[in-house]
């Protein structure tokens, strides 16, 4: 088993995580307008994560940065309603548990942050990511929520924090 850390954000690991997220994104074929692909964020993710009631980590396999994943209050939504944000890992850290670990740390830490739900947005094809939504509790809604600025996304999911 690889050496799997947690931790949060720093700015020496902007450039870093702006290549995994536009890495993994074409992978499920999210290119284009309305896709965080195209987010100004994923270049400078320690400073917007830094905005009160905001948090990301990011996962080292090996001492090298593969995945990460974040909530921040859900852009046009209520005060109550966080996002979970930006939740992508390379191919070589799928299958190790991260996703569940970050998932943890997101939704125990938009709880100290007083928020009553957890709001995401998806993209059909991402199976794995689906399946773990679910299985930590996120059930699928009908409609997008807030103003995300991620038009491309088709799934959406919300979770009574």
């Amino acid at each position: 088993m690889p050496d799997v850390s947690v931790r949060l954000i720093h700015a020496r690991d902007d450039a870093r995580m702006a290549e995994i997220i536009r890495t993994v994104m074409p992978e499920f074929g999210a290119c284009g307008a309305g896709f965080a692909i195209n987010d100004p964020e994923v270049d400078w993710m320690s400073r917007a994560y830094a905005q009160p009631r905001s948090a990301y980590w990011v996962v080292e396999r090996d001492g090298v940065v593969e995945g990460g994943g974040g909530v921040a209050p859900l852009e046009g939504g209520d005060p109550d309603t966080c996002e979970l944000r930006k939740m992508y890992f390379l191919p070589t850290l799928r299958g190790l548990g991260a996703g569940a670990e970050v998932m943890r740390l997101s939704l125990d830490t938009a709880r100290q942050f007083g928020f009553k739900r957890c709001y995401l947005e998806t993209l059909s094809g991402m199976d794995a990511a689906m399946k773990l939504y679910e299985r930590t509790g996120f059930k699928r809604i009908d409609a997008p929520m807030g103003d995300t600025g991620h038009g491309g996304c088709n799934t959406f999911y919300l979770l009574e924090l």
